[in-house]
């Protein structure tokens, strides 16, 4: 090709400052370097470990900013341009690690995959991969063999918050077979996108004079099996493990937070509830992605609920108003390639 070895330019939107709108501006993408997109993956000890999807390279600090341990490939104004989360894809073109790619069939709608990028991804694994909910026999084998938890049949599940992670979280608990999952959120307008995708029942922590997890113990004989937190408020983290039932109940948590702690009674954990922690669903996104890419591409992961507009690349900012907004739960961006 014309540009191997050589800087490519294109538009990006950036982020000159915080609380200011995006800019759509010329940027100048060098040339990968060592490292980029060409050395083995899985060397760290998370990538070896099979019971995590962690990697050394890709969590936490400043290795999500630049590509390689000191700089950034990309430019604009004379000024080096930080990668958010190492990837910078609002960007025509970019310069990523090799932990950052996963090859997918020239078939594959990227106006879908994009979604499996994280918050569908997310939400779905958390449950199927993270809280390993269980169908309503109980006859999840490969959770049985680890000791984790055997299921009484009747699963119940709760998924705090209605976002995208949320509504994937309801998807993933249908497809593992829970007989009942409520959906808790305070917008009333979400449930019915929320039903389509699985959830049984809808409950508005507004609409009671008591703690969510009362509520939710008085409708479930004590508590729900699993609850799924997608949100990242320290407060609804709170609720989702005091809604799990004593003795087995798990909880996942999914909404991120790195500014506050979170708190509750040791006794909750003496009682025999679990606290977890889910991030990118518990999929090693190298091998996972591509196969959850199969399965929307077979029909078995429907992705179509999750899309509510369409806009180009240079109308950026008026998809971060639809979200501040909480206006649909997913706006594609369209690239074009010149």
């Amino acid at each position: 090709m014309a540009t191997v070895g050589k800087a490519i330019k294109c538009r990006a939107a950036v982020a000159w400052g915080p609380n200011r709108p995006l800019v759509m501006e010329e940027i100048e993408v060098a040339p990968p370097e060592a490292h980029e997109i060409r050395i083995k993956c899985r060397e760290c000890r998370f990538c070896r470990n099979p019971n995590t999807n962690q990697c050394d390279q890709s969590w936490p600090g400043k290795r999500l900013e630049v590509s390689s341990d000191t700089t950034s490939r990309l430019k604009c104004r004379g000024q080096t341009l930080l990668q958010y989360m190492g990837t910078s894809t609002f960007s025509e073109y970019t310069v990523v690690k090799e932990i950052a790619v996963a090859k997918i069939p020239d078939s594959a709608p990227l106006d879908k995959a994009c979604l499996l990028g994280c918050g569908v991804a997310t939400g779905y694994g958390a449950a199927l991969n993270t809280a390993k909910v269980a169908n309503r026999d109980g006859r999840n084998q490969n959770w049985v063999e680890q000791h984790v938890l055997t299921v009484e049949p009747g699963s119940t599940c709760a998924v705090f918050g209605l976002g995208a992670v949320g509504l994937a979280a309801v998807m993933g608990c249908k497809a593992a077979g829970a007989s009942r999952i409520f959906a808790v959120d305070l917008n009333k307008d979400k449930f019915p996108k929320a039903q389509a995708l699985g959830a049984t029942d809808f409950v508005n922590p507004k609409d009671h004079d008591k703690p969510i997890s009362q509520v939710l113990a008085e409708m479930t004989d004590g508590g729900v099996d699993f609850a799924l937190e997608c949100v990242g408020n320290v407060d609804v983290m709170r609720s989702a493990l005091e809604s799990c039932v004593k003795g087995w109940g798990v909880s996942v948590l999914t909404g991120y937070n790195d500014s506050q702690d979170m708190s509750t009674r040791c006794v909750q954990f003496l009682a025999g509830r679990t606290l977890k922690g889910s991030l990118f669903g518990g999929y090693k996104s190298v091998d996972s992605v591509p196969k959850l890419v199969s399965d929307v591409m077979r029909g078995k992961l429907q992705l179509d609920e999750f899309v509510t507009k369409t806009l180009p690349l240079d109308q950026i900012n008026k998809a971060f108003d639809l979200m501040a907004n909480s206006e649909g739960i997913r706006t594609v961006l369209t690239v074009s390639m010149l």
